[in-house]
């Protein structure tokens, strides 16, 4: 879905995924420091939870209009969140930069994680973490949530493939009931990762 679409999407007075962060991420933010980047991250749901546990946090999306939804969305919380307007397509981080990445619902066609992945493990520092969930090739038949399109969906031998450099510290592939907003709704499959860059 390309920029306008997803302008069009976010410009709606409710949040399309809800306003309550990512189970999974926040079942594992123990283990996250910042400054962390956050790939897709919308709304602002995720990115406002990190900020409000006082870790710097930098939202990159392609939709200006949900990017400003989650600056308005962080001050009704009390903090403050970095938001950055990009193509994921094209975006390139600074390397060395972070010490966390999440991709929380990032789907993205093989040839631009093929070009990312790189870059998100040239970015983080030694010992940074690389926190992803997304739908799994599984949930192409449901009617809970995600991409209708194999290519942006994942596996864990997608994981290992694409991102050859981290250590796992967690990768499987589970179902679970996930309930964020109106468009993930339901027991879903999903792929689950963690992952440490060597230091």
């Amino acid at each position: 879905m390309d920029q306008i679409n997803w302008d069009d999407r976010y410009s709606d007075d409710d949040f399309i995924y809800g306003t309550e962060p990512n189970t999974f991420l926040v079942e594992n933010s123990s283990i996250l420091l910042g400054p962390v980047l956050s790939l897709a991250e919308g709304e602002g749901r995720n990115a406002v939870y990190l900020a409000t546990r006082g870790i710097q946090v930098i939202g990159v999306d392609a939709s200006s209009v949900g990017l400003a939804k989650a600056r308005r969305f962080a001050l009704t919380k009390g903090v403050e969140i970095q938001t950055q307007v990009a193509d994921l397509a094209t975006f390139q981080p600074e390397p060395i930069s972070y010490m966390s990445v999440i991709s929380i619902s990032a789907h993205l066609p093989s040839a631009v994680r093929n070009r990312l992945y790189p870059l998100i493990e040239r970015c983080l520092m030694p010992n940074g973490i690389f926190l992803l969930e997304a739908y799994s090739e599984a949930q192409l038949n449901r009617n809970t949530g995600g991409p209708k399109d194999l290519d942006m969906l994942m596996t864990v031998s997608k994981i290992e493939h694409e991102l050859p450099n981290l250590q796992p510290i967690l990768l499987h592939e589970i179902e679970r009931e996930v309930y964020e907003g109106k468009h993930h709704t339901g027991i879903a499959s999903v792929v689950q990762f963690i992952g440490r860059k060597q230091a």
